[in-house]
């Protein structure tokens, strides 16, 4: 009799002590939110619950106990936002926490467009080296998956995953030159492909404005892409023209798409230049004729009428033919001046020249310099600093890029609010800043910048989806979330679901908006209080907590 009486004793004692820890099962519990899953389903009042990294429980909570608990009234509750094209990638070795981003609930940074910090030669590390600016570290790695382990291992507020750079396969193997892979370096190209796929890659990225990736054929991309497929990667293209040429670049993407049987992606969807504005109906037309023919195509968009890039994408692709240093010897040249120079001047579909697209000088923002000398010109138009220095604009572009000894960052105005939000609408297009993710101190602040790398995403939500109701709230989540984690096959990201990973932002529909201007874009955005990176609480009520949670994520063919 004894011995049941303890039987029942220690049954009762289990009893409590697991319903004592069904009521302690979270670490954290957000409470009284409206939650929006990722989905594009109608939001819902719920609680949710975090136990380590994981999504645990999302539903009524009322009972259950947590350390930590946030009230969430009023607030919306989401999956962490996606940056689909991120220049983040020197910023966070110097400054981990990303916080340009992470004030707007980013908490996945997607790296490659063209050029990845991986594979790297010997020559390439160097060169990447000399080239840095205001930013200074060292490269240690070999690999892009080699990067990416480092960026985690050095510590990282926002998850991090790349696409391979087909310029960089490209400049690995061939170099900056204009001229045609061999069968033999083809092979070598597609082995380099296959060992990234391998170790956890996206897929393919190419910017086939730029030199050298200009000089690559399609069918060279198409060969790389055959191999990313095999391995369920993607390709995803900042295209061979945004404006002269626009339908002809976006039937080269689609027929890459095709002969690789891979998805491919647009970057940053444009109509670059008034005379172009008019050819978006067409590329969305073709895009979904596409779309309904089985093929996987996808875009992508930043938020802002300007794009950004460098002084050099408004000077014909063949003066860098064999890199910088050969453009620079070009640029010391007073016969090849004369020929440059008339290049820039004239209006041509056999280069994308930016500054024909913006219209002028005056359109065209001068932002980052490496010469501290040159700092002056910081903030001002090409027109204004071909004024100051009595030289044609021409003159302007060429010196600047001689004297800098680099690209020379520009914004360019070339694209019409109307196309903005025609694109936005659009169920398959998702979001990416084109920019990197700053702490608005120090060193980051020698230089300007566009304001998408404090304001793309929240700006979306405030601008576009509260003030002007171009798409509601629960559509514009899907596409910064779902969407996106989706097409690149990311493991159990993008949506708020019990056992998904915990990557949640918590802001107020109200009062979300993008401060940052072209004047002074250096300013944070507003409205985000809380944010989340696999479990850890890197924001909290709008202050960075130093969490560094973040962890390198792969495509679908690693090798485990």
């Amino acid at each position: 009799m004894r011995f049941r009486t303890s039987l029942i004793f220690i049954f009762a004692l289990s009893f409590i002590t697991s319903a004592q820890t069904q009521q302690n099962a979270y670490d954290i519990i957000i409470k009284n939110g409206v939650v929006y899953d990722g989905t594009g389903g109608e939001p819902r009042r719920a609680d949710v619950g975090i136990k380590g990294d994981r999504v645990a429980a999302v539903g009524a909570l009322k009972s259950a106990k947590a350390a930590t608990v946030i009230d969430a009234g009023g607030l919306a509750v989401a999956p962490g936002f996606i940056n689909m094209l991120s220049w983040a990638v020197d910023d966070l070795i110097v400054d981990g926490r990303s916080l340009g981003d992470i004030k707007q609930g980013v908490t996945t940074e997607i790296f490659g467009e063209g050029d990845s910090m991986g594979p790297l030669n010997d020559e390439m590390k160097r060169r990447r080296t000399d080239a840095q600016g205001d930013l200074k570290f060292g490269i240690e790695w070999t690999t892009l998956a080699e990067y990416l382990q480092y960026l985690e291992k050095r510590g990282v507020s926002a998850n991090v995953a790349s696409y391979i750079g087909a310029t960089t396969i490209r400049e690995y193997v061939v170099g900056l030159e204009d001229k045609k892979a061999t069968p033999e370096q083809l092979d070598q190209m597609r082995e380099l492909v296959r060992r990234e796929m391998e170790a956890g890659a996206l897929g393919i990225g190419s910017s086939l404005i730029y030199a050298p990736a200009f000089y690559a054929p399609t069918e060279e991309l198409i060969e790389m892409c055959k191999v990313a497929a095999k391995y369920r990667g993607k390709y995803i293209s900042h295209m061979r023209s945004e404006g002269a040429r626009l339908t002809e670049a976006v039937e080269e993407l689609l027929r890459i798409a095709r002969e690789a049987k891979i998805p491919a992606e647009i970057y940053h969807l444009k109509a670059a230049g008034k005379s172009n504005w008019q050819k978006m109906d067409q590329v969305i037309a073709m895009i979904e004729k596409a779309r309904r023919e089985g093929l996987k195509v996808t875009a992508d968009m930043y938020t802002y009428p300007a794009g950004a890039t460098g002084l050099d994408a408004a000077m014909p692709p063949w003066v860098l033919n064999g890199g910088y240093e050969a453009a620079f010897k070009r640029l010391r040249d007073p016969e090849t001046r004369k020929k440059i120079a008339e290049e820039i001047r004239t209006p041509s579909d056999k280069w994308e020249n930016l500054l024909i697209a913006a219209g002028s000088p005056e359109r065209a923002l001068l932002v980052g310099f490496k010469n501290e000398s040159l700092k002056k010109y910081t903030g001002k138009t090409l027109a204004e600093v071909a004024k100051l220095r009595n030289e044609d604009y021409t003159d302007t572009v060429m010196n600047l890029v001689l004297e800098d000894q680099s690209r020379v960052g520009t914004v360019y105005f070339m694209m019409s609010e109307e196309n903005i939000k025609k694109q936005i609408k659009l169920p398959w297009v998702s979001f990416g800043s084109d920019a990197g993710s700053m702490p608005a101190e120090g060193v980051f602040l020698k230089s300007s910048t566009h304001p998408r790398a404090y304001g793309n995403f929240t700006r979306l939500l405030g601008k576009y989806v509260r003030e002007e109701k171009v798409i509601p709230l629960e559509e514009a989540i899907r596409r910064l979330t779902g969407l996106p984690a989706t097409n690149l096959e990311l493991d159990r990201r993008g949506f708020l679901k019990e056992g998904y990973f915990a990557d949640i932002v918590v802001f107020d529909p109200k009062t979300i908006a993008d401060r940052a201007t072209f004047e002074q874009p250096h300013q944070f955005a507003a409205g985000v209080k809380h944010v989340f990176v696999n479990g850890a609480h890197v924001l909290k009520d709008g202050q960075h907590t130093g969490a560094k949670p973040g962890r390198a994520l792969w495509g679908p063919g690693k090798i485990k």
